[in-house]
């Protein structure tokens, strides 16, 4: 099986888990166990797994994929990231729900239309998520990802519209990070797959 064209990161796989070849999995998605409801998956090194068992642990999932059979055979994948194709994700989501993915290279402009960069990473330190954006020159600015700071989300035109004053940006400070502390509405959920979180 080729690397998926437009790779989303599901996972990392951690540690092994006992003898019989059982992995720690750190993943991205809403549901740890639904990690193996996506077919195969691919690593960075473009080997392909699948999954023949996944159970719930504190933190993290764990699984067993077809042909590792040994602690020696698992300690192999520490490390490695696990990847799907953006088209095995389900398109149905909620209202204001996105993958990181999707999100990750977006234009972001202001109310007036100017550019103010593009969205390069999604993190979350937790207080909700926040978007990493590379102005076209300069250090990265972070949003945080509330209906006030970001009224509007485009996917299909491309595009994320701010609200520099909720955003923390104004024409002087616009390469920093916002300065005040201020209490948003709840962020907009996000379907975690495929991001760097």
């Amino acid at each position: 099986m080729a690397k998926p064209g437009k790779p989303v990161q599901l996972g990392i796989i951690g540690a092994p888990f006992g003898v019989r070849g059982e992995l720690r999995v750190k993943t991205f998605t809403e549901d740890p166990l639904a990690l193996g409801s996506y077919g195969p998956l691919t690593t960075g090194s473009g080997r392909v797994l699948e999954v023949a068992g996944i159970r719930p642990a504190k933190g993290v999932a764990i699984v067993r994929f077809k042909g590792v059979g040994d602690r020696n055979t698992a300690e192999v994948l520490r490390g490695e990231a696990l990847f799907v194709d953006r088209a095995a994700l389900p398109e149905a989501l909620e209202e204001e729900e996105y993958y990181h993915a999707d999100l990750i290279g977006l234009q972001v402009v202001d109310e007036s239309g100017k550019e103010v960069g593009r969205i390069v990473a999604i993190h979350n330190f937790g207080a909700g998520d926040v978007l990493e954006v590379q102005p076209g020159t300069g250090s990265t600015v972070m949003i945080s990802f509330t209906r006030d700071a970001v009224p509007r989300v485009d996917v299909k035109e491309g595009t994320v519209g701010i609200d520099r004053a909720a955003a923390g940006l104004d024409g002087t400070a616009e390469r920093e990070a916002p300065q005040r502390s201020r209490r948003a509405r709840p962020a907009r959920k996000m379907k975690s797959a495929g991001g760097a979180s």
